[in-house]
């Protein structure tokens, strides 16, 4: 794992030369990807918005129900921090802060990268719609925003019996984002099951992004 996270640094350093540090929003950005992706992106601000900021900082996970990085993460990758919201869903709030996560953390967002749900659930899509209607309200017009999604032959795999209302649910996300969004929109799909590969995409559109912005 320890060689994987180098070789990624390593290719990922010379899509990232960064002028200047962005804020990166990173809702849903307690799993295996971000774990991957976050130290690779050290010249720039991530805030991590999750449903339980409490339990994804603990020292060692106590729930699978919630995201985890974990304090011994958060302390190797001080530009990472994180912040509760209400992931779409105003009738199942389970973190204790999370009212004025809006104004706290979207005006000053350069990208919002959604890494919310990649089972595709009806969670992904409150959370998607919410991050869109508040963009809209407190974020600059030029915000960056990257969704990331799973291939259509991964979904046809792995959720077989889901897989129209999975595709559907994906689809709406996407069109949420590219007929709503005022600034530049990326929707990414990936093999979630090929981290190196997706971090890398995610790596290359944030260059590009930085670049548009010098």
């Amino acid at each position: 794992m320890q060689q994987f996270s180098f070789l990624l640094f390593l290719l990922c350093s010379t899509l990232l030369t960064s002028v200047k540090a962005l804020n990166i929003l990173v809702p849903g950005g307690t799993g295996t990807i971000a774990k991957e992706l976050f130290p690779v992106l050290s010249s720039h601000k991530i805030t991590v918005l999750t449903r339980n900021a409490f339990l994804a900082a603990t020292p060692t996970r106590v729930s699978s129900d919630f995201g985890h990085l974990g304090s011994s993460f958060l302390s190797a990758n001080p530009h990472v921090s994180l912040r509760d919201w209400d992931g779409g869903d105003l009738l199942d709030i389970v973190g204790q802060d999370w009212m004025g996560w809006q104004q706290d953390t979207l005006p000053k967002a350069d990208i919002i990268l959604n890494l919310v749900g990649g089972g595709y659930t009806e969670q992904r899509v409150m959370a998607t719609e919410r991050l869109v209607r508040e963009s809209l309200s407190f974020a600059p017009t030029d915000v960056a925003f990257i969704t990331v999604s799973p291939t259509e032959e991964d979904i046809k795999v792995h959720s077989k019996g889901m897989y129209p209302t999975k595709l559907k649910r994906l689809q709406l996300c996407e069109d949420m984002v590219t007929q709503n969004c005022r600034g530049e929109t990326y929707c990414l799909r990936c093999d979630m099951f090929d981290t190196k590969a997706l971090c890398e995409q995610i790596c290359e559109v944030v260059g590009k992004i930085e670049k548009s912005k010098e």
